[in-house]
């Protein structure tokens, strides 16, 4: 006998593993905590499992949760697809698209391409550094959003992985330096605390030579031979060089995850959205593809 899902139940039960938190996902959803509890509770009866286990701060995953997850945003964007075609209706609207500063470029042909088939709806970016990204959809401050995370703790849905790799000016003996001078796209970057915690576990002191969210002056100090800086591999400009940890000594640094999240209450515009940014980080120029397999 065929048995069907509520919609309702799995996107309350998305809104909280992404928040990691009833009251979070209850303030979201326009909910109270326990509207939101008894929800969830009703899925699990109707699953049959758990799907998420208490820790001490927050509730995370049970391992049928992290595997139900993927299939519930799977089914909530079908339906938002199906909707969307169905009624037949253009998009119009406001829609506020975050990005850190590093991926606007990567980003750029989606926003161009997605302005142009759906010219009603009016887009503005807001771009910071992921944690205050994360906090931006969270409040709902943002209609979806690109964010970066150590993959091991990737969160959303990840559309890419890709190596976080030292960078260097061509030529510059910078990173023989020490203490390390560095420059930093900003002091709440998500590669700051990653970077710092490998030279300290490195014994290797460092200094800060720039902090600002201007990421094309914090190349211009690395192409200068003033400073070195950690970047995504495919986000290096052109005019300075990876530096791979056996040639110089630095420590491996880990790689990274590229995600996509909504808020709890996802526009059919930033669905629409979501869907060009996909195929724009999917498409690596081919030059780019081969520096990645080097540094991998």
């Amino acid at each position: 006998m065929s048995r069907n899902l509520d919609l309702d139940l799995i996107r309350t039960f998305v809104a909280v593993a992404d928040s990691g938190s009833m009251t979070v996902a209850a303030n979201l959803l326009h909910m109270t905590q326990g509207a939101v509890s008894q929800q969830v509770k009703r899925l699990e009866d109707v699953l049959d499992c758990l799907l998420f286990v208490r820790k001490t701060r927050k509730l995370e995953l049970s391992r049928e949760g992290e595997a139900f997850l993927v299939k519930a945003r799977q089914l909530l964007r079908l339906n938002d697809e199906i909707w969307a075609d169905m009624t037949g209706q253009p998009l119009r609207g406001a829609l506020r698209v975050g990005v850190p500063y590093d991926l606007v470029t990567r980003l750029a042909p989606a926003m161009k391409a997605f302005a142009e088939a759906h010219p009603h709806v009016d887009i503005s970016l807001v771009c910071a550094a992921s944690p205050e990204l994360s906090d931006a959809v969270d409040s709902g401050h943002v209609d979806v959003s690109l964010l970066e995370y150590v993959a091991s703790e990737a969160a959303g849905e990840v559309v890419g992985i890709e190596p976080l790799v030292w960078v260097n000016g061509r030529g510059s003996d910078a990173w023989r330096k020490r203490p390390l001078p560095l420059s930093m796209v900003d002091e709440h970057c998500a590669f700051r605390q990653v970077v710092l915690g490998a030279l300290a576990d490195k014994g290797i002191a460092w200094r800060t030579v720039f902090e600002s969210g201007n990421i094309e002056a914090t190349a211009a100090t690395v192409r200068a031979g003033l400073a070195i800086t950690a970047w995504l591999a495919s986000t290096v400009p052109v005019g300075v060089e990876m530096l791979t940890p056996e040639a110089t000594g630095l420590p491996a640094l880990p790689a990274f995850a590229i995600c996509l999240r909504f808020p709890a209450t996802v526009q059919p515009a930033a669905q629409e959205f979501a869907r060009y940014a996909r195929e724009s980080m999917a498409n690596e120029p081919g030059t780019r593809r081969a520096q990645l397999a080097n540094i991998a």
